[in-house]
C-alpha cells in the first residue's frame, strides 16, 4: 500500500502494514485541495489504486493513478465539468533528472506526485499493479 500525506509532503510504502520506505515528493502547483477538475493543478485526495506502469511516460518512469474514481466522476458530472485524468506517480522530466532533490524546491506537477528518478526506479520495480495508493489532505 502507498499513502501519499500532502500535507507533509511524503508518499509511504508500505507490505504487510510494514512501513518500507519514506520519499519527500512534489505535488500539483495547487497542492491545497482535492482535485475537481481538468486544469486546476490539484492533487486528488482519496482512496485510488496503481493501475499501471508507464516505461515510456515523458517524465522518468511513472505509475498510473486510477483517478478519477466512481465518485470523482459522479461530483463532476453534478458540477458540469471534466474531473480531468492522467494522475500518475513519477519521475523528474525526461532529461532533466539532474536537478535531482531540488524539484522538491516547489510544487510544480499539474496534479501528479513527483519523486528523483532514482526513487521513481525503486517504486517501479516494488509496486504491482493493483496496489492500493491513499491519498491524503
Amino acid at each position: 500500500m502507498l499513502v501519499v500525506n500532502k500535507g507533509e509532503r511524503q508518499l509511504l510504502a508500505y507490505s504487510n502494514g510494514r512501513l518500507l520506505r519514506s520519499y519527500r515528493v512534489s505535488l500539483g502547483r495547487e497542492p491545497v485541495g482535492s482535485k475537481l477538475r481538468r486544469g486546476d493543478r490539484r492533487t486528488p485526495e482519496g482512496q485510488y489504486v496503481i493501475d499501471s506502469h508507464n516505461p515510456a511516460s515523458s517524465f522518468h518512469r511513472a505509475l498510473h493513478v486510477s483517478y478519477p474514481s466512481v465518485g470523482d466522476v459522479a461530483r463532476a458530472k453534478a458540477g458540469g465539468y471534466d474531473p480531468g485524468g492522467e494522475i500518475m506517480v513519477h519521475g523528474i522530466h525526461n532529461g532533466l533528472g539532474w536537478l535531482g532533490k531540488a524539484h522538491l524546491l516547489m510544487d510544480w506537477t499539474v496534479g501528479c506526485i513527483a519523486v528523483t528518478d532514482p526513487e521513481i526506479e525503486e517504486l517501479y520495480r516494488i509496486v504491482p499493479d493493483g496496489t492500493r495508493i491513499e491519498i491524503r489532505p
